[in-house]
């Protein structure tokens, strides 16, 4: 009976509804990974598209992601600092899977509107990210919206 009850506890605790629960700053951590890639797939996608005289939403992006790398590589720390803390063997593998599943899910949206449409709809987002200062950015990442949850529950507060 001790060895069926130490067998359920593991396997309870490798389960995901187990899992540890998110901190505000893992929450906001996974949300800016997320924006920063959804905007590289919108700027590889619509690049074509930049208006003539404008600088080419490519350019952009990687101006956007050069001016905040700070941020965007202490949101990477903090991930993977939270899946080495779950125990995952390979959290840079890991980061890297949710980073593509994140640009596949966008690429979804590519894959099934007209290039223009998609450009139209999400394009103006490179631009308004490259005028955000790092406070700005914060917030964004910080909003948790339905349509995008994180991947954890986020922890009640003490």
């Amino acid at each position: 009976m001790k060895k069926f009850i130490i067998f359920l506890l593991v396997l309870m605790s490798s389960s995901p509804a187990f899992s540890k629960c998110y901190s505000m700053k893992e929450a906001e951590a996974e949300q800016g990974i997320r924006i920063h890639s959804e905007l590289m797939v919108i700027s590889l996608n619509c690049q074509h598209l930049t208006p003539k005289g404008e600088k080419n939403l490519y350019t952009q992006y990687k101006e956007f992601t050069a001016k905040n790398s700070h941020l965007f590589s202490g949101y990477e720390n903090t991930l993977l600092s939270f899946y080495r803390s779950e125990g995952i063997n390979n959290p840079e593998r890991h980061l890297h899977e949710v980073r593509t599943d994140f640009a596949n899910k966008i690429s979804k949206d590519s894959a099934v509107m007209r290039p223009d449409a998609f450009c139209a709809a999400y394009s103006p987002r490179i631009l308004k990210a490259g005028q955000m200062n790092t406070a700005k950015i914060r917030k964004w990442a910080s909003t948790i919206f339905p349509s995008h949850p994180v991947s954890h529950a986020i922890c009640a507060k003490n």
